[in-house]
């Protein structure tokens, strides 16, 4: 690429990262395979940013590789190999409290990943129907499926030490 367009690419990506870590670790729950979900991400966008930036959105061209990039990996994350016996916990988010945070952050590993990724981009992204539905690419029928089927399981999960109308509007 030309040095204008190296130039640009670098401003998009300084001022959205930590958008996309963020939204990353919400999906994957683990920091380290958030900051290879934003690297993947970020090296496609570099390989088609001179066709990407004259895209209307490209914050939601963008997330979109995203969701893509988290998807594929829980497909084909059988084949992983964990290096240590053990995974590292992240530091908490600000709000709630811990032991509900690591509660409900195992119930939503535990969600297949469509519903994962519909719960975290609705809830913890605080994004609308429409635009998860653009992200994920179906239709927003299927997020409202997907939604309800995923806090239905979320509810069994959790069982009764989380209220319904509290599981919805857990952070982090």
């Amino acid at each position: 690429m030309s040095d204008g367009l190296d130039r640009e690419y670098l401003a998009y990506v300084h001022g959205r990262v930590q958008e996309l870590r963020r939204t990353a670790y919400l999906l994957s729950g683990d920091r380290h395979q958030a900051d290879d979900l934003v690297q993947e991400t970020l090296t496609k966008l570099y390989a088609r940013w001179p066709r990407i930036r004259g895209v209307d959105n490209v914050d939601a061209y963008t997330h979109t590789m995203l969701v893509r990039a988290f998807l594929d990996d829980r497909r084909r994350g059988w084949w992983k190999v964990r290096l240590l016996n053990w995974t590292p916990e992240p530091p908490p988010p600000d709000q709630g409290e811990p032991e509900d945070r690591a509660v409900v952050r195992a119930a939503l590993a535990g969600l297949p990943p469509r519903q994962q990724a519909v719960l975290v981009l609705r809830y913890l992204c605080d994004r609308p129907i429409k635009e998860v539905a653009e992200l994920m690419r179906c239709s927003e029928g299927t997020v409202k499926s997907q939604t309800a089927h995923g806090l239905n399981r979320l509810r069994e999960l959790l069982g009764p030490r989380f209220p319904q109308n509290t599981v919805a509007r857990s952070r982090g």
